[in-house]
């Protein structure tokens, strides 16, 4: 059964950023790939927040996240890798040549050399605000992510939390909604410095530290007001909403590859500099994994990616070089830049 599946060089699992920028790197370097994503689509988590601004891409101007969703999935196609969606990868196999055989939850199987991990934080969900029957506004106005903005416009709007999101929300909802509050239990704030300055330098009012305590509806359908109080003091304070938003982060789990032998933290594959795992052959990258001069952004996910498949290559054919060549100098680039009608000069 094994000789009937074929073979490829890296595996990648995991369609997010990441993942979708190893696949391409590996196409820079000659090798036969596959991506596999348990979702139905590519983007990973940067699917969660659609319209939201990224700021912090090298050579990207401030783009929407849908829109660089789009870019990574064209740079991933590049060299035409093989994409699988829909797919949970659930145990694997090493057979005696080395290479591994990957099966899903529903039951296909992978044949593959290398294995690079670009799963992030697992199956998310988002943490819900633990409130009796708060669920049952979950179809009008209350929102556990932010799918377009104009849904708020006129609005008053709370937003419970202090993560980078809750204040991403914030800033972009200030020019756009009636009014934003932002109710959170810390004094400190998770976003960027810079983000966080932002927003309590503008209109938004900021409450801290402070949580919500009660939703109240004449209805029994859509919130009209939120009782807030002071962790501290306990006073409370009634504020009148049209849309309540809610961002205490998510809840994780690897699932079946806990149970692969990996070493793992709680949230996190533990890995060495050049991105191996402590089972040979298996590599990972993106926010999937930690190390000590580990950066948390999408940028440092580039850099993890092109680690990791360096170190895939190298396993593989250990006399290889020890990365690409750019792509100015990269033989894959110049049938491309010919089809763009690009003209090298001579040198």
């Amino acid at each position: 059964m094994n000789e009937q599946l074929e073979l490829y060089d890296v595996t990648i699992i995991g369609g997010g950023p990441a993942g979708l920028y190893t696949a391409f790197y590996s196409g820079m370097r000659e090798l036969k790939t596959k991506l596999i994503e348990a979702q139905d689509q590519l983007g990973g988590r940067l699917l969660t927040y659609p319209e939201k601004i990224i700021w912090d891409v090298g050579g990207v101007t401030p783009i929407r996240c849908e829109k660089l969703i789009a870019q990574l999935i064209d740079q991933a196609n590049t060299f035409d890798p093989t994409i699988v969606l829909s797919q949970q990868i659930t145990s694997f196999e090493r057979l005696e040549d080395g290479t591994f055989i990957l099966t899903s939850a529903s039951g296909e199987r992978h044949h593959t050399k290398t294995v690079i991990l670009t799963i992030g934080y697992g199956i998310r969900k988002m943490a819900k605000l633990e409130i009796e029957g708060a669920d049952r506004y979950e179809v009008t106005n209350l929102y556990y992510t932010v799918q377009e903005l104009e849904v708020f416009r006129g609005k008053r709007v709370l937003i419970s939390g202090g993560g980078d999101s809750a204040v991403d929300w914030a800033n972009e909802l200030e020019s756009i909604a009636a009014s934003v509050t932002v109710v959170h239990r810390r004094d400190n704030f998770g976003g960027h410095e810079r983000n966080v300055s932002r927003m309590k330098q503008s209109s938004v009012r900021v409450l801290t530290p402070y949580k919500v305590n009660a939703l109240h509806s004449s209805d029994g359908r859509s919130i009209e007001l939120v009782t807030i109080s002071h962790l501290d003091t306990e006073e409370q304070e009634r504020l009148e909403v049209d849309a309540v938003i809610v961002n205490h982060g998510m809840k994780s789990d690897f699932g079946p590859i806990r149970e692969w032998g990996l070493e793992l933290g709680e949230w996190n594959a533990i890995v060495g500099e050049r991105m191996a795992t402590n089972i040979p052959g298996i590599f990972g990258a993106g926010d999937f994994v930690t190390y000590d001069s580990k950066v948390r952004l999408i940028a440092g996910t580039f850099a993890d990616s092109v680690l990791a498949l360096n170190s895939a290559k190298l396993y593989m054919d250990p006399e290889a070089s020890q990365m690409a060549y750019v792509s100015s100098h990269n033989e894959r680039f110049k049938e491309k830049n010919r089809a763009l009608g690009i003209v090298e000069e001579v040198e």
